[in-house]
């Protein structure tokens, strides 16, 4: 059964265009770029998948030059199955396994520019930088993510649930049954995560055990890929980098804690190699006094999320033994603490806000900390929203547990917030003794309303 993503509508609006460049479909392993893919090939007339790494006798046509009149004719003769401009939809996935056909994409939009071509593979970036010629201005990449909450909710039958989230705000709240319900839902999807797989096997069980299994096999399937590319790094440095990762989510990255006793440089390349490969998220130090954020970013301060909560959940128990605790708290916890204690909400939040923009381009996530001695203050994320910053705190509790973020908005003369919970929608007003009784006007919007966010 497939399960409706955000992407579709991305890929239907390119695949109607007159004018079509080649896609390059970027993103980690086993976030669901081919069965999209698959799911549009079924809007064509033709649909022809090719994957190099398991029909490698396709990269042969790639070997003698790249003129695509050639080597479409050739590939439609091989797979049985005509390769018609306007017709067909190529697909050819595993693309990382053959570095010529990725260089072959550019001439598609030269020469064939009225045929749909879409490329994807997996740990892409690693093999990207050491192509010469890529094609910019003739190939256009896509991004994909895990699924989001609104999409677990969808693939889970809950579309009325969502309808009537969407027509929640500060001044209309949820009732509290549906309110509560969504709560549920959301304490399901952080142990579930958004892998497709791991959804699917819960629609399909309802078991968290078997989606356990799936999350195991993923991450196996990830280290398994590491040894392909040990000329550029250790693969065990890299499995050890991406299990710190979760020990050190939403804190500061501290490379020395990656076990092996290895220098910081070998850590800082491993660490940038799963970033490009989708697998670990930066969230970057901003000074935030203006936009756009990146201006005033310091690389050498960030965060790390993982790709997925319930990927995070299994390189846990990898790392640090039985993690039941932390499970029985995610599913019983009071709201207040489940927000409060421990890193999960906060990266929740973060995946979220990144998963519900544009596929169309690649963006970051940036946070804000105080640079001074025996200071603790630190806003969650900060946000680009109306050509203003716009803070954004992960948390639960009442005004006088959000000092950094008064703190924050003192700073950089700043009247609107948002405040990410497991509250109902609302709103409230802070009066700031500390700026002449200035008001900063706070919104609560909910954990599981995210996408919600720009209305």
């Amino acid at each position: 059964m497939y399960y409706k993503r955000i992407i579709d509508s991305y890929l239907s609006e390119w695949a109607a265009r007159k004018v079509h460049k080649p896609i390059l479909l970027r993103g980690a392993r086993q976030v669901g770029k081919s069965t999209a893919v698959r799911h549009l090939g079924e809007r064509f007339k033709y649909f022809v998948e090719i994957n190099l790494e398991k029909q490698p006798d396709y990269k042969t046509l790639f070997s003698k030059d790249l003129q695509v009149k050639r080597i479409v004719p050739q590939m439609a003769a091989m797979c049985g199955i005509p390769i018609i401009p306007g017709d067909t939809l190529l697909f050819i996935d595993e693309i990382q396994d053959c570095q010529e056909a990725i260089m072959a994409l550019r001439f598609f939009k030269e020469d064939m520019p009225d045929l749909h071509v879409i490329a994807a593979g997996s740990l892409l970036e690693f093999v990207l930088d050491d192509i010469p010629t890529f094609g910019v201005g003739r190939i256009h990449s896509m991004y994909m993510f895990p699924m989001t909450f609104d999409e677990f909710l969808l693939a889970n039958g809950e579309k009325l649930l969502m309808e009537a989230r969407n027509q929640a705000s500060a001044a209309f709240p949820l009732p509290a049954p549906l309110h509560d319900k969504l709560v549920q839902l959301l304490r399901t999807f952080m142990l579930v995560g958004g892998m497709p797989e791991s959804v699917a096997k819960w629609v399909e069980t309802n078991d968290y055990l078997q989606c356990q299994e799936v999350q195991d096999d993923i991450l196996t399937g990830y280290e398994a890929d590491f040894p392909k590319y040990k000329k550029k790094i250790d693969p065990q440095l890299l499995s050890a980098t991406m299990k710190s990762a979760a020990v050190q989510a939403t804190e500061k990255f501290i490379y020395a804690r990656v076990p092996g006793d290895y220098k910081t440089a070998e850590v800082k390349k491993a660490l940038e190699m799963l970033i490009k490969a989708g697998i670990l998220i930066p969230v970057t130090h901003t000074d935030a006094n203006g936009l756009p954020l990146g201006d005033e970013r310091d690389d050498t301060i960030r965060k790390i999320l993982l790709l997925d909560t319930g990927l995070m959940l299994r390189l846990l128990n990898m790392s640090m033994g039985d993690i039941t605790a932390i499970t029985t708290q995610i599913i019983t916890a009071s709201a207040a603490d489940l927000v409060n204690k421990g890193p999960l909400a906060e990266m929740l939040a973060g995946l979220e806000l990144l998963h519900y923009l544009s596929p169309n381009l690649h963006y970051e996530l940036f946070y804000w900390t105080r640079q001074a001695k025996n200071s603790t203050a630190e806003v969650d994320y900060v946000l680009p929203h109306d050509m203003k910053v716009l803070p954004f705190e992960v948390k639960a509790g009442v005004q006088g547990g959000m000092k950094s973020l008064w703190d924050f908005m003192r700073d950089k003369n700043l009247t609107q917030a948002i405040r990410c919970s497991l509250e109902n929608f609302g709103q409230f007003d802070y009066t700031d003794p500390k700026a002449g009784n200035d008001i900063r006007h706070v919104t609560i919007i909910p954990l599981y309303a995210i996408s919600q966010l720009n209305k």
